[in-house]
């Protein structure tokens, strides 16, 4: 009788791990997707701003066409991109033409001081910011789910219940080494 008893003690503990277990993975995924959440609100608050640099730049820097529309196609192709690889080389491609837009702007002195362009130049500086740390934030819970997923015994339960790893949201580290090349 008292095997019995162990016995099922053993079973309710297991029951009960698994139970912890799948809710603790299930609040993981749930953590991704908010976080993810966020890079999107930030993201959207840069593709708002960047139609309004452009008008700034434009008055000033007319023959400077090719770079407003290199950053408009890059404007499109991230906001449109699919999954995460896409999105994260089309935000690669975006931040250059940005890097690009800004250094061709420092041979316009009167667009340097202009009121207008130096507040989305602030504005956009401080999203691009909030994009950096979106991400950290983002990049720290993939790890989690992805460290949890791996790691037995929650393997054991990762598996049968089909929680799956999820993607790095990473940037292309030779852009952000590299000086941005501008040539007249």
């Amino acid at each position: 009788m008292i095997t019995l008893y162990i016995f099922a003690g053993l079973i309710v503990l297991v029951v009960l791990w698994v139970i912890l277990a799948y809710n603790s993975f299930v609040r993981l995924r749930y953590r991704v997707k908010e976080a993810w959440s966020d890079i999107e609100v930030q993201l959207k608050r840069r593709y708002d701003l960047i139609p309004n640099i452009i008008e700034a730049v434009k008055g000033y820097v007319k023959h400077e066409r090719g770079t407003l529309e290199e950053v408009t196609k890059a404007r499109t192709r991230a906001m449109g991109s699919g999954d995460l690889k896409d999105k994260a080389e089309a935000e690669n491609m975006l931040s250059a033409t940005l890097k690009t837009l800004f250094a061709v702007s420092e041979n316009y002195p009167d667009l340097k001081a202009n009121a207008n362009f130096l507040d989305l130049q602030r504005e956009l500086a401080d999203t691009e910011n909030k994009i950096q740390a979106a991400r950290r934030f983002y990049n720290g819970q993939v790890r989690d789910l992805n460290t949890k997923i791996e790691t037995f015994p929650y393997n054991l339960i990762a598996g049968p219940f089909k929680f799956e790893k999820k993607p790095f949201f990473e940037t292309k580290e030779e852009l952000e080494r590299e000086p941005i090349q501008v040539r007249f």
